[in-house]
């Protein structure tokens, strides 16, 4: 079965980790035997190429300088600038033109389109055009401006009604579909998406003096890394630890000024964004991840929290936020523990709880892994992508 994958964000390179969890998704995918390709935009005059074996088509829409409305602060973020608005105009038109000609071309089995605002107007048009099954993954972003633009929200019940399938990527997502199309939750597939990495067995050592805590994520207001900064001025007051930060984004240099005006920059390191290679090793070494998100100004938050997962993997105990659909990861005190919204001092509480109760640790991470390998297992995510593949295609004949 040949299939096209449209999205707004995939990895540049072997090393880029934007679209991650659809790099490996792919990976999988190509080794069941299905032939994936990506229609993709460009980023600043990125050309076509490869990722992992999978071809990678790259539409230009605009000069190179600003053509880079999607990845790393990504486009509900740079659209606050009023020259991306126009941007995206071009975007929209340009992705919709290069998408009919390249499902012509590749005489696609099914068109899978990720963010279906505004990308599923290009599915929508090429399937219409090639007579293709089209199905829509939710992941949260697009949910969120149908609820500040009234045309968005029309857009996805009109392109719901057309389509063949609907996943999302939690149930908190397919909640919110369902509450703004009026389609049965039933009737929506939740299917994540899994680790990046595969479970490895991972000796902690938990008895180490000086404890490492991770952040991994984009530096962007929705991560909400300033409440973790500021309950870092007390979670060092009460144990010797060191701030992992990885990720790059519009918070970067504000949230560099606040750690310096707190004054906890000498036990936190920002590093930007890193190789596989040196990821790999901070999870090997962090004694807890944190993932501190909030439900930000616009209304955004996390769809799902795919990092968590990862930490999960690497044996690494998780504390995190109770928003949007983090809490089918982390079931709070069994597979982690959860906090409220922008609560510091529950931040604080409960990382020292982890770091200073080995005991504690070993049992969320125990069931964390457990949770990982059944709920988040590739096998089983690309079956259940697989059915749905298989349903589509057999209605169309």
């Amino acid at each position: 079965m040949k299939v096209c994958m449209m999205t707004s964000v995939y990895a540049l390179g072997e090393d880029d980790r934007n679209g991650s969890f659809l790099v490996e998704c792919n990976r999988y995918m190509t080794e069941r035997g299905y032939r994936v390709e990506v229609f993709a935009p460009s980023y600043e005059g990125r050309e076509n190429h490869s990722v992992q074996g999978v071809p990678v088509y790259r539409f230009r829409y605009f000069f190179k300088r600003f053509e880079n409305l999607t990845h790393f602060q990504g486009a509900p973020n740079r659209i606050r600038n009023p020259l991306y608005l126009f941007v995206a105009g071009f975007y929209i038109l340009s992705g919709l033109v290069q998408a009919i000609g390249f499902c012509r071309r590749g005489n696609y089995d099914v068109i899978h389109v990720h963010w279906p605002f505004p990308h599923g107007i290009w599915g929508y048009f090429a399937a219409m055009a090639h007579r293709t099954p089209i199905v829509l993954t939710f992941h949260g972003a697009e949910l969120l401006l149908s609820k500040k633009f009234p045309f968005v929200a029309y857009f996805i019940r009109h392109a719901v009604r057309h389509a063949q399938a609907l996943i999302c990527n939690s149930n908190y997502t397919a909640g919110q579909l369902a509450a703004l199309t009026g389609v049965p939750v039933a009737s929506i597939h939740v299917i994540p998406f899994g680790a990046t990495v595969e479970i490895k067995p991972v000796e902690k050592n938990r008895a180490k003096p000086v404890k490492d805590v991770l952040y991994v994520g984009r530096l962007i207001e929705r991560k909400g890394v300033g409440y973790l900064l500021n309950a870092w001025t007390d979670i060092v007051k009460h144990t010797q630890a060191r701030l992992h930060i990885v990720g790059d984004g519009d918070k970067a240099a504000e949230w560099k000024a606040l750690a310096q005006t707190l004054g906890i920059e000498a036990s936190v390191s920002f590093h930007g964004v890193v190789t596989n290679e040196e990821l790999e090793q901070l999870y090997r070494e962090a004694d807890v991840f944190v993932l501190p998100s909030i439900v930000d100004s616009r209304g955004d938050t996390e769809g799902l929290g795919i990092v968590l997962v990862e930490a999960l993997a690497y044996l690494t105990p998780v504390v995190a936020c109770d928003v949007g659909g983090i809490s089918d990861v982390i079931r709070d005190g069994e597979t982690g523990l959860l906090v409220p919204q922008r609560d510091a001092k529950a931040l604080t509480d409960a990382v020292l709880k982890v770091l200073e109760n080995p005991e504690l640790a070993e049992r969320l991470v125990n069931a964390g892994a457990a949770h990982a390998r059944t709920y988040f297992d590739w096998r089983r995510i690309i079956d259940a992508l697989s059915n749905v593949y298989g349903s589509v295609t057999r209605e169309k004949s």
